[in-house]
C-alpha cells in the first residue's frame, strides 16, 4: 500500500500505474535479495525489457539500450575485476542486470544517480546490520532497487550543484 500511495502522491495518470508495478516489482527483487543473496531473473529480465518497451513507446528506445548496456557493463566489469583482484566475487550478475534495468528506464543520465544512491543505502544498512567483516556477504539489491525507483519517481541528483 506504501508503494501505490506513494506513486499516487507523486505521479499522475498512467504513470501511477507503472509506478506501481515498478514499485511493487524492485520492493520483490529487494526482499528476495535480503533473504537469498539473489537478484531473480524472473524480475530484473522483464524489468530490462518493459523499460525498453516504454523508451520505445516514448521514441526513446537507442537511449534505453545504451542506459541498458552502461548499466550491465559497468557492473559486470566491476564484478570481474573484483574477483580476479581478491579471488572472490564480490558482486553478482543479478546486480548488473538489476542496473541494466534501471539504465532502460532512465537512460545513460540516470545511472550515476542510482549508483550513488544505492552505495550510499547499502553502506548504511551494513553498518547498521552489524559488524563488517570480509567474509560477510551484503544484499546489494535493497538500495539498488530503491534507488532505480527513486531516481524514476525524482529524476537523477543535480550532481553539479555538490561540485
Amino acid at each position: 500500500m506504501g508503494i501505490a500511495l506513494w506513486a499516487a502522491l507523486t505521479l499522475s495518470g498512467w504513470d501511477v500505474v507503472v509506478g506501481c508495478l515498478l514499485g511493487w516489482t524492485l520492493l520483490a527483487v529487494a526482499l528476495i535479495d535480503i533473504r537469498r543473496l539473489i537478484v531473480p531473473d524472473a524480475l530484473s529480465l522483464p524489468l530490462l525489457l518493459a523499460g525498453v518497451a516504454l523508451a520505445i513507446a516514448h521514441d526513446a528506445a537507442s537511449g534505453a539500450l545504451l542506459g541498458a548496456a552502461v548499466g550491465y557493463g559497468a557492473f559486470a566489469l566491476l564484478a570481474w575485476g573484483y574477483e580476479r583482484l581478491r579471488g572472490v566475487p564480490g558482486l553478482g550478475l543479478g546486480d548488473a542486470k538489476l542496473l541494466a534495468a534501471a539504465g532502460a528506464w532512465l537512460g545513460c543520465e540516470g545511472l550515476p544517480s542510482v549508483v550513488l544512491v544505492a552505495a550510499l543505502l547499502g553502506l548504511a544498512g551494513a553498518m547498521l546490520a552489524g559488524p563488517i567483516d570480509r567474509h560477510r556477504r551484503i544484499p546489494f539489491a535493497p538500495g539498488l532497487a530503491l534507488a532505480f525507483w527513486l531516481v524514476w519517481l525524482y529524476g537523477p541528483l543535480n550532481m553539479g550543484a555538490w561540485i
